[in-house]
């Protein structure tokens, strides 16, 4: 039985993507430091005796890959690195604003930590990079070829920075130690498992208006997003995985349907039926104008699309929190 390693599995797609993994017949090791992640979220694979769950730092002194060194040894066959705080919302506790430091380090140390393991066990390995990379993009759609217009020392950049080092180790090794590694580009994405204080702005829209609270919009909400389930997303990380001829490829895996943050607060409110007024606070400082993944690279090397509607995920999606 083949074993996948999940950095960042109890994350909101980290844990979609060890039941997808448990469910294909693998055998999984979810490692997670719970700073943005959550034991609930796991709750359910906790019982199946495929899944192994340890509470660590991928940046920390006891992991490493030689048990010589006093760190733990892993037998892995593919290494999945979704490790890092993703949300810029300086008002969640879990966003990498107020985790900068540890962004940084997991994104650099903790990848570079990964891949010692995945080349010590000649392990397949994904990096799950951002579109946060293309920073305020003067460009749109943004395809894989795109350089990003990032601010270095802004405040969002210990994510955008961290992101786009994390793919530079990558290659570095994939070109210097042969590693069969690949990045994917994730856009935005929603759905079950996520945290109802994670930051991100479907589930801070959602909950705010189940509440009847006034609906947070930054700006004047022009700016654009695209949003992708999550259970299209763990497929799209799966079949860049799982593919022959991906080592050495950078794709996006997002949904192109371009959305105003506005339509989209707007939408919400008619969906849950709420009385919340939509109140608008200031736009935060790189916030990008525009995102709108170019998806034509994963569709021919991965024949991968998003499948759900923006509208039927929104369904599932409040309807989980609702549950909550």
């Amino acid at each position: 039985m083949q074993a996948v390693l999940v950095a960042g599995g109890a994350g909101f797609i980290g844990s979609n993507l060890c039941k997808k993994l448990l469910d294909s017949g693998y055998s999984v090791i979810c490692v997670d430091n719970l700073i943005t992640g959550d034991k609930r979220n796991i709750e359910d694979l906790i019982s199946n005796s495929r899944f192994t769950f340890i509470e660590e730092d991928i940046t920390g002194s006891k992991f490493k890959v030689h048990p010589d060194k006093g760190g733990t040894k892993f037998k892995v066959d593919y290494v999945f690195h979704l490790a890092s705080p993703a949300s810029p919302n300086a008002k969640s506790p879990k966003s990498y604003i107020n985790h900068p430091i540890e962004t940084l380090l997991v994104n650099s140390l903790g990848t570079y930590n990964l891949l010692e393991l995945a080349l010590e066990n000649k392990a397949v390995f994904l990096f799950a990079s951002s579109s946060e990379i293309y920073g305020d993009p003067e460009v749109s759609p943004q395809n894989e070829n795109y350089f990003g217009n990032v601010n270095p020392n802004g405040a969002r950049s210990v994510y955008d920075e961290a992101k786009r080092f994390g793919e530079s180790i990558v290659m570095a090794y994939v070109r210097e130690n042969n590693v069969n590694a690949r990045i994917v580009r994730i856009f935005n994405t929603y759905g079950s498992r996520m945290q109802p204080d994670d930051g991100r702005v479907v589930s801070n829209f959602i909950n705010q208006a189940i509440a009847n609270k006034p609906i947070t919009v930054y700006g004047k909400g022009t700016q654009t997003r695209s949003f992708c389930y999550v259970d299209d997303m763990v497929d799209g990380l799966c079949r860049a995985m799982f593919t022959q001829g991906t080592k050495g490829e950078v794709i996006n895996i997002g949904n192109p349907e371009e959305k105003t943050i506005i339509d989209l607060a707007n939408i919400i409110k008619q969906m849950t039926n709420s009385r919340s007024t939509i109140v608008f606070e200031q736009l935060p400082e790189d916030d990008p104008k525009v995102r709108k993944p170019d998806i034509q690279k994963a569709q021919r090397l991965l024949s991968w699309q998003p499948k759900i509607e923006l509208n039927e995920g929104l369904v599932k999606t409040i309807e989980y929190f609702k549950n909550l």
